[in-house]
């Protein structure tokens, strides 16, 4: 029941994380003219910190240090930034959509392996 919980608070989080990812993401590559990449990477930062806070706060309660917990989540987020950065790369090669949905295509699958990583690594009781 407790993961139950932590799930739906982490899809809160997400939420705001991915409007905060998606927002700066379309504005700089639908605005500005920039790279998919450089795009990809400044929006994940701004969604990180963001989620960084209300995690380690609101969904698991953790009483680790912030240090810690930083090191860790720094650690996890890189992993599964890889990933889906992969995974973006991989879809913008094979499919002849708009890359624009390709990113929301490698944020979903970010979601769920962040999620598992963050419980049972970054934050584990």
């Amino acid at each position: 029941m407790e993961t139950i919980k932590q799930a739906l608070k982490y899809g809160v989080v997400g939420v705001s994380n991915t409007l905060i990812t998606a927002v700066v993401i379309w504005v700089m590559m639908k605005v500005f003219g920039i790279s998919d990449v450089v795009s990809n990477i400044t929006g994940y930062v701004a969604g990180v910190l963001n989620s960084f806070i209300l995690n380690k706060q609101w969904t698991f309660r953790s009483t680790q240090g912030w240090l810690v917990s930083a090191l860790r989540f720094g650690a996890v987020f890189g992993v599964c930034y890889l990933l889906q950065l992969g995974l973006l790369l991989y879809l913008n090669r094979t499919l002849t959509i708009d890359p624009y949905y390709n990113q929301l295509i490698a944020m979903v699958f970010y979601t769920v392996i962040n999620f598992i990583m963050n419980k049972y690594i970054t934050f584990k009781s």
